[in-house]
């Protein structure tokens, strides 16, 4: 009954007393913030902003940027992002210095609103191939060509993969500064020709809406501008918006850190080098623990990056080398090779030439050191047990000394190792007579006559 009572008094006060919206809650402008290389984490940073733009009723998302460049996938995530968005977006190359190189060219092209600070640049839109250097002539960098020092000859694509690749990111430039009704030949030199403009050409070049000196400058210059949101024509109103930041959350910054190709190949090897130990050790826990999470971690960021197969085979069969060279010591040759293929396999293993993602040299010097560490490590152990006597085994028996329980013919029985043997011998051994274990055939130990009494079978 008291529920019942609680429901209808909950109801009587909804229409009695209304909610209503918070007034100037739509009045807000979220600025989301790109630094650094177009990755995965940026993308869904981007498309989660967005995400809670279009929740919160916000009218305006500011974009700003200051990016190399970065992965087609991602910038292409970013982009459909914003063309389905239904709250216009405004990208911002900012501060003074910042640049929208590469992707970064693409995303400035797909927004509704495109900005620049003073003293910022674009463009340099070429696909990078894989391997390093721009799609072409490599070779002729540097070498003087004939015609217009302002307008270079356009590099031509050394094999039919590569004029498909360039003709599509074409297209697609050309199709996003149609539907924004920017400058469209220019963006085709970004990416035929590696164009770069500053951010007072490109706006003389229509290639941005107007250049910016901080935000508030933005929504004043946005203010009453035509945009196309959809398949309608909206005019902004960015008057008296609140700006308000929204950084990334620890999802984003953990996805950030853990897609760094440095940090994911560290993970993968504590990973590696920690279920190793694990399997040598069994038991310990703390390395087969802490090598699980490492290495998923480590697979989880190769899921979402751009890799080489060849790069994952070799990084494969060194981290197999470096298991049997723990299991069958070879005295450093399995350890070294395994080495080699650790390295050439994360030198190797992204396959991007993207400033930002790709594997920096420190970090393949600790991959180094640290396997050849660990391969000294193994090989010295071999080495030292190899010197030692034997402890456990069949082959421990041999040397020890003994004494004649009872004794018939050629054979009878001894005291060694506090146990009593079967036993055999070449000469007459009487009870009582101290012997030497110089052989063993499964359960029955051959035995001489000792000199030197004592060790073992003294404690009969």
């Amino acid at each position: 009954m008291a529920r019942i009572l609680i429901l209808l008094f909950s109801l009587l006060s909804a229409f009695a007393f209304p909610v209503t919206p918070v007034p100037g809650a739509e009045r807000t402008a979220l600025v989301l913030h790109v630094n650094g290389a177009i990755s995965p984490a940026a993308a869904e940073y981007v498309t989660r902003g967005l995400q809670q733009a279009r929740d919160r009723g916000a009218a305006l998302v500011v974009l700003q940027m200051d990016t190399p460049g970065g992965l087609d996938t991602s910038m292409r995530d970013i982009i459909r992002a914003i063309l389905d968005s239904p709250v216009p977006v405004a990208s911002f190359v900012s501060p003074s210095g910042a640049r929208a190189a590469s992707a970064g060219t693409y995303i400035l092209y797909a927004s509704h609103i495109a900005a620049m600070a003073p003293g910022t640049n674009l463009g340099a839109a070429t696909p990078i191939a894989i391997g390093g250097g721009l799609f072409g002539n490599d070779e002729q960098e540097g070498e003087e060509k004939p015609g217009d020092p302002d307008k270079p000859e356009p590099r031509k694509p050394a094999n039919a993969g590569e004029a498909k690749l360039i003709n599509d990111a074409v297209a697609y430039i050309r199709g996003l500064a149609e539907l924004r009704n920017r400058n469209v030949d220019w963006a085709e030199r970004a990416v035929r020709e590696a164009a770069s403009l500053s951010s007072a050409a490109a706006a003389r070049e229509q290639v941005i809406d107007f250049t910016a000196v901080s935000v508030d400058d933005l929504l004043k210059q946005a203010h009453g501008r035509a945009v196309r949101i959809g398949q309608s024509d909206v005019r902004l109103d960015t008057s008296g918006l609140a700006i308000e930041d929204l950084p990334p959350d620890w999802r984003t910054r953990l996805l950030s850190v853990i897609t760094n190709p440095n940090v994911a190949l560290l993970l993968m090897m504590v990973g590696i080098y920690g279920l190793i130990f694990e399997f040598l050790a069994p038991g310990t826990v703390v390395p087969g623990t802490i090598g699980g999470i490492s290495l998923l971690l480590g697979l989880y960021a190769l899921a979402v990056l751009p890799v080489s197969y060849a790069g994952v085979g070799l990084i494969l069969l060194g981290a197999g080398l470096l298991v049997a060279e723990a299991h069958a010591p070879s005295f450093g040759v399995l350890g070294l090779g395994g080495t080699v293929a650790l390295v050439l396999g994360a030198a190797i293993l992204f396959d991007t030439d993207m400033p930002g993602l790709q594997v920096s040299w420190p970090a393949l010097s600790g991959i180094a050191i640290a396997s050849l560490a660990f391969s000294l490590l193994v090989a010295r152990l071999a080495l030292v047990s190899r010197r030692h006597k034997v402890a456990t085994g069949a082959e421990e028996m041999i040397g020890i000394s003994g004494k004649v329980d009872s004794w018939a013919g050629a054979d009878g029985y001894v005291i060694a190792h506090g146990e009593r043997w079967r036993a055999v011998s070449s000469e007459s051994l009487g009870p009582g007579e101290d012997v030497m274990v110089v052989g063993r055939e499964g359960l029955t130990l051959k035995v001489a006559r000792n000199a030197a009494p004592g060790g073992d079978g003294d404690r009969s």
